[in-house]
């Protein structure tokens, strides 16, 4: 009979509980998230060339996609703070499916993984990215946010199948 999987943010009795990692000892972790901001050509070109109304497009989500990994503890209940040693952020532009991918490395030496603190940085830089220019299409889509691979830790290594 197939083991129940045990979730370790749950107490005994089902409360919500943080974790204890003061036992673990610090390893070297990191974790590649990576999402997508559809949107029409026109748009793209807009990001592109630099003349958005607000400013450079790219520029703000990156550094908004940088500012949220370090405060992922913040907005997400039970993440532990951690001293994050690099946050990358590639914002690839996608002609053929018209917009931006983006895609986030978090790196640690740390008791516990970075995966929420990669796809909070892919989540807000896509959000930077639709708020910089819904002024110019309302209906442009944020998708496929996910982790791609992670490093480090007892589970050992992810790799995402596509």
């Amino acid at each position: 009979m197939a083991r129940k999987p045990t979730l370790s943010h749950l107490g005994a009795s089902g409360e919500a509980r943080m974790v204890d990692v003061s036992g673990k000892k610090p390893t070297s972790r990191s974790a590649v998230a990576q999402g997508r901001v559809s949107m029409s050509a026109k748009t793209l070109d807009l990001v592109l060339s630099g003349n958005a109304k607000k400013g450079d497009v790219l520029g703000a989500a990156r550094i908004a996609g940088i500012m949220a990994a370090k405060r992922t503890h913040d907005l997400i209940p039970l993440c532990h703070p951690l001293p994050i040693s690099q946050v990358t952020i590639d914002l690839t532009p996608d002609r053929k499916r018209p917009g931006i991918v983006v895609e986030a490395t978090v790196k640690v030496a740390g008791q516990t993984g970075v995966e929420m603190e990669a796809l909070t940085a892919v989540s807000v830089a896509c959000l930077t990215i639709y708020d910089m220019v819904k002024a110019a299409q309302r209906d442009m889509r944020i998708e496929d946010i996910r982790v791609l691979e992670k490093h480090g830790g007892k589970s050992g290594p992810y790799r995402a199948r596509d």
